[in-house]
């Protein structure tokens, strides 16, 4: 039916319409952005043929944040708590991943027991990330009450970064050089007892979903995509290894304390919803896995580098030393203050695929240029070809399968 038909029958009185054709016509679909299972700010122009999907084209730009420029009006520290706003659903490992990059460029190493401690922020903001992903995930496709205690468990976690960090959800906990403040023996008395009960939970939450008909039917087969195509689109983390692509940063490019710890890198070959569902669930134990191994070597020491140059000093030697006071003023004032011309690029391995952060300096105490490498955005791109010839009602569960946080992808 014509546009000028159809705008003819809704001028009229007579309410009643015909169409012709209908499902041998193409339809041109918008999705989101206020959609709820777009997962926030997204918008998919989708084309139909009928119930099946022809093309998709993935609409990026309603957060307006511009990030990447804000990072050159500002010191190195005053961006931490912007970090915190990129994957909001693991704050801790982004704050991580970016002082690396800037301690890289500053040529500073942190403390052993600072390393030791990030380690644990990044499988804890993992975990966290996992556990909001598997809930919306199941939520996506018809299943309300995983979502209810995966985000149960989730709020346990936070509970304890509430006391790690002092807030629960943009945490700004790490220092260039450091921490902001040491782990005390109650979180470790915490996390143990979370760890402990964490695994028998999420048994109960796969066995509610992964014997329900209805939940492996949507996902089986549903969103497949080859692995060349995972790989010449940049797809990275769970998403990557489902193709049955064994890359993990963690062991090919180890950082922080990865190379003292023994755990598994879970890979399929399906590459479909399902497949990257059961990724990350796995990914869960290995990261219960290493945890417990960090609390085991957890060291003791100071959380910050005796480099009083480029670490913010402690506030007890600030209010009482000269030179620290000198320091501090520096620091906060101008900014960390790297050589002129000098660059680098740290990623990690997020729960989402490669976090990277990339600065160079001009030798003032602001980046001349930051750019992130942000995982949810590559996986978004790769939404058109794991939707071709889906059904319309795939869509919801193809998206939340590669679990995009808008954040990062509209940065």
């Amino acid at each position: 039916m014509s546009q000028e038909r159809i705008l003819r029958a809704l001028e009229s009185d007579d309410v009643r319409g015909h169409f012709e054709g209908t499902l041998d016509n193409q339809l041109v679909l918008n999705m989101g952005p206020q959609h709820p299972a777009t997962h926030g700010v997204l918008q998919l122009v989708v084309s139909l043929d009928g119930e099946s999907v022809v093309g998709t084209i993935p609409v990026l730009g309603y957060l307006h944040r511009g990030y990447e420029k804000l990072a050159e009006n500002m010191t190195f520290h005053e961006f931490i708590p912007h970090t915190d706003r990129l994957d909001y659903l693991s704050p801790l490992a982004n704050n991580v991943g970016y002082v690396l990059a800037i301690e890289k460029l500053l040529k500073i190493e942190a403390t052993e027991r600072a390393q030791w401690i990030r380690t644990m922020c990044c499988e804890m903001a993992r975990l966290a990330s996992h556990c909001v992903w598997m809930g919306t995930m199941a939520m996506d496709v018809g299943a309300l009450t995983v979502f209810l205690w995966t985000f149960t468990e989730r709020e346990k976690i936070l509970d304890i970064l509430d006391i790690l960090t002092g807030v629960r959800f943009t945490t700004s906990y790490t220092r260039i050089g450091g921490l902001a403040l040491d782990m005390s023996d109650e979180v470790v008395a915490r996390l143990k007892a979370f760890l402990d009960q964490f695994i028998p939970k999420l048994e109960d939450a796969r066995a509610l979903i992964e014997r329900n008909k209805i939940f492996i039917n949507r996902c089986e087969g549903v969103g497949y995509i080859s692995k060349e195509d995972a790989i010449s689109l940049g797809l990275t983390g769970p998403n990557l290894r489902a193709a049955g692509i064994t890359n993990d940063l963690r062991i090919d490019d180890p950082y922080l304390k990865y190379r003292e710890v023994d755990f598994d890198v879970p890979t399929l070959t399906e590459s479909d919803v399902l497949a990257r569902y059961y990724v990350r669930v796995k990914e869960m134990y290995e990261s219960v896995k290493i945890l417990r191994q960090c609390m085991q070597k957890l060291p003791q020491g100071p959380i910050n580098t005796p480099d009083a140059k480029q670490v913010l000093p402690d506030k007890g030697e600030v209010y009482s030393k000269m030179e620290e006071l000198i320091h501090d003023f520096m620091i906060v004032n101008f900014g960390n203050t790297p050589e002129k011309g000098v660059e680098a690029y740290q990623a990690i391995e997020s729960s989402k695929g490669e976090l990277g952060f990339y600065a160079i300096s001009d030798g003032k105490g602001y980046p001349f240029r930051l750019k992130i490498r942000s995982p949810s955005t590559v996986a978004i791109g790769a939404l058109p070809t794991m939707m071709k010839g889906a059904m319309i009602s795939d869509i919801v569960a193809i998206i939340g399968s590669i679990d995009p946080v808008m954040g990062e992808a509209d940065k």
